[in-house]
Formats: structure tokens, C-alpha cells, sequence
């Protein structure tokens, strides 16, 4: 039976995708994140000693983060056991947690649970770790694309150590291809495969520093070319190209759905249509929701164009209806002109400003009454009381304006709207001087 079990293992292993198969054996074959596993650093040193503490690894797809967990497992003797936070639940933490309990005691020997994709678990799944890691009784390592600030609870985070894994370089990546292509073991050594240099950049390009992405698609596209009449298969460009179908890495409810919306406005607002229809693109190839970025461009028309481009709203609302209409792809051009509109437009944010001052007042100063003079009088009874007297109609004014006290006494020299000196706002900022030149404060 032993016979049989090695036999179908040997067989698993020789069918396994060529990014299983060329996962680092040892330290010394892990490239990358030389800032945490280069001499003297950190990670480094702790496997090194032997010395076994609980961290979370932070990072992009495919840059090591379950093989660096095997690695320090094996390099520190602890017993490891690999977990999915999708598939898993507390029965089988408590599980796990009672084998290494008895581990511990009877072999003394520690526990390393890996939890692959930990920002999956709730509150409840995360918080059954607590007791157990503050003692000692497993070593939890988690791995996460998500950001651990949001995505592990506050508890569980305090007690473990953040490491930032960095997506791979295009160096690094080539490196890792051109091991595969000659490893005749675990890679694609017993082939004679032919692919220039060029082609190996454009394959390093296209994975986003993923080595599981480029590993995959070399694969693919080295099993998928037929050997020419030399008995060597030929990888071009083209091939590569079909074989990455190149993604763009987005996480639409992650931490980077909010970094590029972020950079986003932040470009428009900085006046550089160039970058906005940059980050538009990469938002709308990663599948975001258009109408969520238009939504977005809306407020911006208002909070950072407001009135010294009052037509920027206008451009804004007629991109979400236009793109309504067309839909995808036709309406992405709406979105880009008036994301090349507000770019270029001037900017004042006069209106977000007076609107938070005047929303501070009224929350800070309570419900102050409103003058009499300035109350509807639709009864005898209000009118006997005051309201609406001395009120003075502005049309009955030359230039349709007089002088008037519009805000109640305990404020009335506030001023929240301070119009800027940019575009539409430079002339309703000369109407405002003429027409209040008297009014002091």
C-alpha cells in the first residue's frame, strides 16, 4: 500500500501546474523581498534562530506568501498545517488548535497554522484565535491581499507582527521564468523551448509581479506551441500575449478599489487630465462599476469645481445619464470628457467649505429662530403677532437688491461663502463686493 501511496503522490506531483512544482525548496532559492529576507533582516534572522513568532504576510497575488510560511515551518522543525479561510470554519480551528495542544505536550513540538486568505474569516472565526496565540499553543500565520488594518480585527492584530511582501520585479520574474525553463525536474528543462529575451520582459510585464501568473501562462504557452521541424517550440509574442490574457489587478471591494478612486479625483483635482484618464482606464479594465465612478465625478463637480466652472456639474450629470443610454463600451468615452473636463476646469472649493461652516453653526448653536421679518404670514393671527413685517421686497429695488438682515441676530455677520478669484466665482465674487460693500464683518 506504502508502495501505491508514493507511487499516486509522485504522479500528483508531476501533474501539478508548473507554479507548484518550482516552489522554492529551500530560502536560498526564494526570490524576492530581499527587504525582509536578505541578510541581516528581519524574517531573515528569525528563521534563521529558529525562533517562532505569529505575523501576518501582506501582499499582491503570487510573491510567496504560502511558500515563505512552508519555508519557516521547515527550516524552524515546527509541525505545519495549511488552512483556507474560505473553506474553513471554528470547528476546524478547534480542531487543529487540540492537535497542537497534544503536540506540544507529548512531542514538544509547536504548531505553525497557516491561514491562507485570513481577511475571509469574520469576527467570530478571527476572535477563536486569541486565547491560542497569546499563549503560544500554535503560531499563526496569516497571508492576505487585503489590508490588515480593515481586514484583521483589532485583537488579533495587536498580537501579530505585519510584514509587507512587495509585488516582484520584472528582474525577479525573468529570473524565475528562466529557472523553470531549465529545471528538467520540476520545469520545462526536457523541452527545447526557444523565446528571446524580448519576450520574456513582455511575459515579466504582463504578470503584475505575480510568479504564480507567469508561470501559468509559460506553461500554457510552451504546452500549446507544437515543435517545429527542429523539434523546438518557438514562443513569440503573440503567444505570450494569448496565453497571459492579460487582467488588470483590481480588487473592487478591497483596499485598491479605494486607492485608485482616490487617485483619481486627486489627479483631477490637481489638474491633469493625463493621469485621470489613466486611472480611469485602469478602473473601468478592472471591472469597476462605471456608474459608481461617474457618481464620483458628480461630487467632485461640486466639492472641488463648485462655482468657478458651474457648467462642470452640468458636463458631470450628462456623463452618468449618457453612459446610462450607451453602456459599455460606448459610454465609456462620456465618462473620459468629463473626466478630461473637470480636470481642466477651474477649481474652488468655496461651496464644500461654507456649506461644512454653515453645518457647524447649525450644530453647535442649536435651532436659532428665524427673524420675524422673514417668516411667511398666511394668517391674521401671524400677521398680528409680526410675522412678515418690514419686510422688504428686493424687486421693488433698483437692480432687484436692498439691503437686509437674512441670518439671525446671534450670527449675522457670518460669512461661510468666500468666493475665490478662479473662472465663474471671480465674477460673482464683484457682485457680492458691490452689492454688500456696506456690510461689515
Amino acid at each position: 500500500m506504502e508502495l501505491f501511496a508514493r507511487a499516486a503522490e509522485e504522479f500528483k506531483r508531476k501533474k501539478a501546474p508548473l507554479a507548484d512544482r518550482m516552489r522554492p525548496r529551500n530560502i536560498e532559492e526564494f526570490v524576492g523581498q530581499e527587504h525582509l529576507l536578505g541578510e541581516g533582516r528581519v524574517l531573515r534572522r528569525m528563521i534563521s534562530s529558529g525562533e517562532l513568532f505569529s505575523f501576518v504576510l501582506w501582499g499582491p497575488p503570487g510573491v510567496g506568501k504560502t511558500t515563505l510560511a512552508r519555508l519557516v515551518a521547515e527550516a524552524t522543525g515546527a509541525h505545519f498545517v495549511a488552512f483556507s479561510a474560505v473553506l474553513s470554519g471554528v470547528k476546524e480551528v478547534r480542531e487543529v488548535i487540540k492537535e497542537a495542544e497534544e503536540r506540544l505536550t507529548l512531542r514538544r513540538q509547536r504548531t505553525i497554522l497557516f491561514v491562507d486568505e485570513i481577511h475571509r474569516f469574520n469576527k467570530a472565526q478571527q476572535d477563536a484565535f486569541l486565547p491560542h496565540v497569546e499563549r503560544g499553543t500554535i503560531v499563526l500565520i496569516g497571508a492576505t491581499t487585503q489590508n490588515p488594518s480593515f481586514a484583521v480585527i483589532a485583537p488579533l492584530l495587536s498580537r501579530l507582527r505585519v510584514f509587507t511582501l512587495r509585488p516582484l520585479t520584472e528582474e525577479e520574474l525573468i529570473l524565475i521564468v528562466q529557472r523553470a525553463l531549465k529545471d528538467p525536474e520540476r520545469g520545462l528543462g526536457g523541452y527545447e523551448v526557444e523565446i528571446s529575451q524580448e519576450v520574456l520582459r513582455l511575459l515579466a510585464q504582463l504578470s503584475d509581479g505575480d510568479a504564480r501568473a507567469a508561470l501559468n501562462a509559460l506553461e500554457l504557452a510552451v504546452m500549446t506551441t507544437p515543435p517545429d521541424e527542429r523539434g523546438v517550440r518557438v514562443i513569440d509574442h503573440e503567444t505570450i500575449m494569448e496565453a497571459a490574457q492579460k487582467r488588470i489587478l483590481y480588487d473592487k471591494d478591497g483596499e485598491e478599489h479605494y486607492n485608485l478612486i482616490s487617485a483619481f479625483h486627486k489627479s483631477m483635482r490637481g489638474s491633469d487630465p493625463d493621469a485621470a484618464l489613466y486611472w480611469l482606464a485602469r478602473m473601468l479594465e478592472g471591472g469597476e462599476d462605471p456608474l459608481y465612478i461617474a457618481r464620483r465625478m458628480v461630487q467632485f463637480a461640486s466639492e472641488d469645481v463648485g462655482l468657478a466652472d458651474p457648467q462642470a456639474l452640468v458636463v458631470a450629470v450628462s456623463a452618468m445619464q449618457a453612459f446610462q443610454f450607451l453602456g459599455q463600451p460606448e459610454g465609456e468615452l462620456a465618462l473620459a470628457e468629463a473626466a478630461v473636463y473637470l480636470a481642466t476646469a477651474p477649481k474652488s472649493n468655496s461651496v464644500y467649505r461654507a456649506l461644512e461652516e454653515a453645518k457647524r453653526d447649525a450644530r453647535e448653536k442649536g435651532a436659532l429662530p428665524v427673524p420675524l421679518h422673514l417668516r411667511n404670514a398666511p394668517t391674521g393671527l401671524m400677521r398680528q403677532l409680526g410675522y412678515g413685517r418690514d419686510y422688504r421686497y428686493p424687486h421693488n429695488f433698483p437692480g432687484a437688491f436692498v439691503e437686509e438682515d437674512y441670518m439671525p441676530p446671534e450670527i449675522k455677520h457670518r460669512r461661510y461663502y468666500r468666493p475665490s478669484d478662479r473662472g465663474h466665482e471671480k465674477g460673482i465674487k464683484e457682485r457680492l463686493l458691490q452689492w454688500w460693500k456696506g456690510r461689515k464683518g
